[in-house]
């Protein structure tokens, strides 16, 4: 399952003709639920894949309401409730300078400027203002890193390290 990024869950159905009711978990919901554009619909359990088409799709109350090609009626859709929506790795969008894919950041090895290694990057926290790196040190214990300039001084997703300055304080 490497070679795919999650766009979105289907959570439930809407109305009866057919369309599916999504939580987008894409930074990118203008393009990836574009008409015409192709996605993947996957079983989080069996892994049972069905590739979709876009038919339509409107934002409405935090959620992504989305018809697919071909399917016209409730009893289509409804046993995909749960099921995850991905775009193939090769399907990623271009971003600008200084942005990256979480899972470009997931993996990278933490480097203070002074040259101590802190650990790796485990998980990406969404809280509010910045995200958090969670990192997990060698011998056990997690640090909590906002991603600040302040702090986040360099970012080479190449060769997976990120070089951080520790402000007073911080750990």
């Amino acid at each position: 399952m490497d070679q795919w990024l999650s766009v979105g869950k289907l959570v439930n159905t809407h109305g009866i003709r057919g369309e599916v009711k999504i939580f987008s978990q894409t930074d990118f919901p203008e393009e990836r639920f574009a008409p015409r554009k192709k996605l993947t619909l996957i079983n989080p359990e069996t892994k049972q894949q069905l590739e979709l088409e876009v038919h339509s799709a409107r934002f409405h109350k935090n959620m992504y309401i989305v018809k697919f090609k071909g399917f016209e009626d409730i009893n289509q859709v409804e046993k995909y409730k749960g099921w995850e929506l991905k775009v193939s790795k090769d399907d990623l969008v271009e971003l600008e300078d200084g942005e990256y894919y979480q899972h470009q950041i997931i993996g990278c090895t933490v480097v203070t400027d002074e040259g101590a290694i802190l650990g790796t990057i485990t998980e990406i926290l969404v809280p509010g203002a910045n995200d958090v790196w969670v990192i997990q040190q060698p011998k056990g214990k997690q640090i909590l890193i906002p991603v600040i300039d302040e702090v986040v001084l360099h970012v080479n997703v190449k060769d997976k390290v990120v070089k951080v300055h520790l402000m007073e304080g911080l750990i």
